[in-house]
């Protein structure tokens, strides 16, 4: 079987970013996200996830940072 959006799976993944933070982020339900990943996404919509991936990165390491765990937010 082939999985689509691989790239965006495994960029995923090498930022220890879950799935469901990015549909959060796209303000969409985790299982329309994960939906959306079984056909390839829009070059759009593809950005917008790439994005979304690099933006909770960069909360993740704010918030080692800070010493501040994600359930104290």
């Amino acid at each position: 079987m082939i999985k689509h959006n691989n790239d965006i799976r495994t960029k995923a993944r090498e930022n220890g970013v879950c799935l469901y933070e990015i549909a959060e982020k796209l303000n969409v339900s985790e299982p329309t996200f994960n939906r959306w990943l079984r056909k390839e996404l829009s070059e759009d919509l593809k950005q917008k996830a790439l994005a979304a991936i690099e933006q909770i990165r960069e909360e993740h390491e704010a918030e080692q940072c800070s010493g501040e765990s994600p359930l104290q937010s």
